[in-house]
């Protein structure tokens, strides 16, 4: 459906996109992931057509839109958009919103559709208000609503949650992967919130420095991230130094068998590496100071549990997460205890 092959896009000197290649499969959602300045927005306006790539190469649908000699401006692309701050018009009803791109269908088709949108984004009652009259949650369903009414090829997300409060944008993740995967549509999101990327999308893309670090099913992204900058920008990351010997790897937590690693092999043994360790990979417990493996040096209530960060004598800082119930004091000497149930990342130093 769509295709990137080497897409690069420079601003003078500055390369802001950096020979990105990636296929998007058709119905899929996938999401551009990275800190800002990464590049993520810049390759969705390439996609767009509202910037032309220096080099490369972008085909929709079969079609090549810029590259080759080519290029397709936005308004000749079949593609919606849907913008940050949804980009309603405040004197039009919800019906005229959603109608506005349907203006070569005549009344009746369009009515028509217009119905069915209204349907799929559960607002039927509400075809008659004006944006201002719209919570954001709904004004949100609308702008989803007037992108899908021209049936595109594929619908771009630029940052669709960040204009909503915390509560409002874990519904509308839900709400919105729900509305796209009922409507069949192919969706190219970008964000630089990880939980919203993880939680929406069928593939997640993490950008760094305008290319792609790593490409898979959230869950391979999170779980087995092949960087350090992919597994410090999924989740609260801490990483353990320590040397392969004989089978072990040798912690500031401990001793423990190299199998625990993720794709170990004896060809590493003697080298020094690095393990990611999550909060959850972690318990600490109350320990002397003779027998402590670090100290509670701050700790982050976050409701239902504790986040404590513990400084290891080696060095190390780490994080632990623990039930509400299960209090440390600052500067309280503690043990950690690895209790991870998967295999652990790890990286060569």
């Amino acid at each position: 459906m769509l295709s990137l092959s080497a897409v690069t896009k420079e601003f003078g000197p500055e390369t802001a996109v950096d020979g990105v290649s990636l296929d998007v499969r058709p119905g899929e959602l996938l999401t551009f992931l990275g800190p800002s300045g990464c590049g993520k927005t810049t390759t969705l306006r390439t996609i767009a057509g509202l910037e032309e790539p220096t080099d490369g190469r972008i085909t929709l649908g079969g079609e090549t839109v810029a590259g080759d000699g080519a290029f397709v401006p936005p308004e000749q692309r079949d593609v919606g958009i849907v913008f940050q701050n949804f980009a309603l018009f405040p004197h039009l009803t919800v019906r005229e919103n959603i109608a506005f791109g349907l203006e070569d269908a005549d009344e009746e088709a369009t009515a028509a559709r217009v119905d069915d949108l209204l349907e799929l984004v559960d607002m039927p009652e509400h075809g008659e208000k004006t944006p201002d009259q719209l919570s954001g949650g709904q004004k949100q369903r609308v702008a989803l609503a007037r992108s899908l009414a021209p049936e595109p090829d594929v619908l771009l997300l630029d940052e669709p949650f960040s204009n909503l409060d915390v509560r409002l944008r874990v519904e509308m993740r839900e709400e919105v992967r729900r509305i796209l995967k009922d409507a069949g549509v192919t969706a190219v999101s970008v964000t630089h919130d990880q939980e919203e990327a993880l939680s929406i999308s069928d593939r997640v893309a993490v950008m760094n420095d305008g290319q792609i670090e790593q490409v898979g099913r959230p869950e391979a992204v999170f779980e087995r991230p092949e960087s350090k900058f992919v597994a410090s920008f999924l989740g609260r990351a801490s990483f353990l130094e320590g040397h392969l010997r004989d089978g072990k790897v040798e912690t500031g937590i401990g001793r423990f068998d190299a199998v625990t690693l993720e794709g170990y092999d004896t060809v590493y043994d003697g080298a020094p590496v690095d393990v990611l360790v999550r909060p959850d990979d972690l318990r600490a417990t109350p320990a002397t100071a003779e027998l402590a493996d670090g100290t509670i040096v701050s700790r982050q209530y976050v409701g239902p549990s504790f986040v404590y960060r513990v400084e290891l004598e080696s060095g190390d800082v780490v994080h632990c997460l623990h039930n509400h119930v299960e209090e440390f004091d600052l500067d309280e000497p503690v043990s950690l205890d690895l209790t991870a149930d998967h295999p652990l990342a790890w990286y060569p130093r």
